[in-house]
């Protein structure tokens, strides 16, 4: 069966989690520092290959008023060209799906803080924590 990966998509880093190869647990996996929407995408590809996913499971950020924030357009035009980047490559088949993120990086913060990770450290593992977080909600909506 093939993997899972999720992405919290900001605009300095690319938190980034990985399912299991059964689709029941999200782990994190790495953060990715931002150069360019077109870089980004394309090493997000890579990994999408090298770990044999089938689905991009992207958070969408929307206000808690349930509308568009303006992260979440520049997170949309990171989907587009996530799949535009997909169709040219021959990588047809792979599912780009959303799930909402509200409240995941409060929640990776929490996570963080019950692990004892120091203040000065968390910033270091929030991003690909909440990615896992996101993943995760994805997951378990498929159970």
């Amino acid at each position: 069966m093939a993997r899972k990966i999720g992405l919290d998509v900001g605009d300095k880093t690319v938190g980034i989690a990985l399912s299991d190869e059964l689709g029941i647990t999200a782990q994190p996996l790495m953060t990715l520092e931002r150069v360019g929407i077109r870089k980004d995408t394309g090493k997000i590809l890579d990994m999408v290959k090298e770990y044999n996913c089938d689905t991009i499971v992207i958070g969408l950020n929307v206000g808690l008023n349930g509308e568009d924030t303006p992260q979440t357009q520049k997170v949309r035009e990171f989907r587009t060209m996530l799949e535009n980047k997909m169709r040219s490559t021959a990588m047809k088949g792979i599912e780009c799906v959303w799930q909402d993120e509200r409240f995941t990086t409060v929640i990776a913060e929490r996570v963080l803080i019950e692990a004892n990770v120091r203040r000065e450290d968390r910033k270091k593992y929030v991003d690909k924590q909440a990615a896992s977080i996101i993943l995760q909600s994805y997951l378990d909506s498929k159970h």
